[in-house]
């Protein structure tokens, strides 16, 4: 069994990270702070639940230890088991803001290179010890939670220490990156050959490429190279049944991909370690600009023509009115367009005025300057996106509920759902919690044929009874969402959270394809078990 009491082999370069709530610890929001946010919500808490220690934490016994071979690169300190118990959904920061970690890993593993990961596979295949692979545990969808029950053990693969970019082909803009590669580290290592990948999801400092890369993130470009998929020129993976590697090319019509088997397989099919990636020259020409709008179904209607007009805009976030004010970046009921244009090579102003064109040709206004008419909505609303999840956070700990989810449907059923999802999950949130919900939209990425909405609801909470209310609004939006023919998830994953909806979406003989996949690739069951699918039907 692992020492206790010995130094975690965690990567000496791991930063530190908040083992109940999201990023930066010293970025948590104090007590004072989180109630002057829950005043806003009627109903909620008085005071703010307490964030327990490390040393309070009642963690279920270890049941398994690693063969003396692999004891150096394991863990059973408290500190990473329950580090690594859960991701960070709403509920999963209740739970461990309560002590409920029951379903904490036995052992948190860490290896150095991929020979480890093959060697830990091994022995977790024999033992009947279920490995989760983890990035760096942003989830938000139970991504990284055990919840199968029925395994000898538990153990959670921490590909942190494994970070590095391997090899640059700066001729074909290419580099091949290890897995555990944090966003800020894998900028800073390309930085040196003037190249950047450029994925900038909003958990960017705290996830990693394998995360992204399992779970098919959305990143920086809002149109265009909207998600990792678009910027992976080949794949290695470790399986159980052996390893897969796929040749790098620009384009291939060679049969099915096979990175397309991996990409979005959430550790069930594989352990991503590394990958080769597009990349591009370093941006030196950007510009910005907002518009204002009287009508969201106006600014809805601009929208759809800057997505199919063909000028790409890197930037393209849409807010509804009370996405705008919550953001603090409009006022007076007003909706607001975020525009940004970039380049390596060419001056942008001209497209960026060709945008503004369009909007204004919809009933926009460019604003004025000042911060409450938009002037400064992309900085603000810049600042506003990154403390989201701290604010997230900090509801939680006043027991107000705090659901985001998105989508994607076509444009032609866009404005039916976003009126369906104020009106029915609005519902569900009176039944369940007896109050109104704020409930917002906002455009995260959009396509010549659909928008990607991104729901914000908030309600107060019953104290003790948060996870339970949070379920049942949970599944009120999945239904809507089905019921629109919008998907489950357009860029967080299907996770756990989302099995239900992807389990009605998902055609079933494709579902039959990924469990015979899971059959010849993981044969003990032993990967991620209960993400996307069961492996028996």
């Amino acid at each position: 069994m692992a020492d206790r009491t010995s130094p975690s082999p965690r990567a000496d370069t791991a930063p530190t990270r908040s083992w109940w709530g999201w990023g930066d610890p010293a970025q948590a929001l104090p007590d004072a702070e989180c109630a002057t946010l829950a005043a806003l919500v009627p109903g909620a808490a008085d005071t703010a639940l307490p964030v327990p220690s490390i040393a309070s934490l009642e963690l279920p016994p270890v049941r398994v230890s690693a063969p003396r071979t692999l004891a150096h690169l394991v863990s059973g300190d408290p500190a990473d088991r329950a580090g690594h118990t859960y991701g960070k959904a709403y509920r999963d920061v209740v739970r461990a803001l309560n002590g409920d970690l029951a379903a904490a890993p036995d052992l948190v593993a860490f290896p150095r290179e991929e020979r480890d990961v093959v060697d830990l596979l091994d022995w977790a295949a024999g033992a009947d010890v279920a490995v989760i692979p983890y990035g760096a545990g942003s989830s938000v969808v139970g991504g990284v939670e055990y919840r199968a029950g029925a395994h000898a053990g538990v153990v959670s693969m921490d590909l942190s220490g494994m970070d590095r970019v391997l090899e640059t082909d700066r001729v074909s803009r290419a580099a091949r990156i290890q897995a555990g590669a944090l966003g800020p580290g894998l900028e800073a290592q390309l930085r040196p050959h003037g190249l950047t990948l450029r994925h900038f999801p909003q958990s960017f400092e705290f996830s990693t490429l394998g995360g992204w890369l399992a779970t098919r993130a959305g990143g920086h470009y809002a149109t265009l190279h909207t998600h990792i998929d678009d910027l992976t020129a080949s794949l290695r993976v470790v399986t159980p049944a052996g390893v897969s590697e796929s040749l790098r090319l620009p384009g291939s019509g060679a049969g099915p991909s096979p990175d397309r088997l991996f990409l979005g397989s959430e550790g069930t099919l594989g352990i991503i370690t590394e990958a080769w990636m597009r990349l591009q020259d370093r941006p030196v020409h950007k510009a910005s600009a907002s518009v204002l709008f009287d009508r969201f179904p106006a600014a809805a209607d601009a929208v759809r023509a800057i997505a199919q007009s063909g000028l790409h805009p890197a930037n393209c976030r849409l807010l509804d009115p009370g996405e705008a004010a919550l953001s603090g970046v409009a006022a007076e009921g007003r909706s607001v367009l975020v525009l940004g244009v970039e380049s390596a090579h060419h001056p942008v102003e001209g497209r960026l005025a060709e945008l503004v064109a369009l909007a204004r040709d919809h009933g926009g206004s460019p604003a004025d300057g000042s911060p409450a008419s938009g002037g400064s909505a992309a900085g603000a609303w810049r600042s506003a996106f990154l403390r989201m999840p701290y604010v997230r956070d900090g509801l939680a700990r006043m027991s107000v509920i705090s659901e985001t989810f998105e989508t994607a449907c076509t444009w032609d059923r866009f404005p039916e759902l976003y009126e369906a999802v104020r009106r029915d999950v609005g519902a569900a949130v009176r039944e369940v919690t007896g109050a109104e919900a704020l409930i917002n939209c906002r455009f995260t990425h959009v396509y010549p044929d659909g928008p990607a909405p991104y729901f914000t609801v908030i309600a107060p909470g019953r104290r003790g009874s948060e996870v339970a209310m949070w379920d049942e609004i949970k599944a009120a939006a999945m239904r809507t969402l089905g019921e629109h023919r919008a998907t489950v998830t357009h860029h967080h994953a299907v996770g756990r959270d989302h099995r239900p909806g992807y389990d009605r979406q998902r055609p079933e003989p494709f579902a039959d394809v990924l469990r015979a996949a899971k059959r010849t690739l993981d044969p003990a069951g032993i990967l991620n078990p209960g993400v996307l699918f069961d492996a028996a039907g």
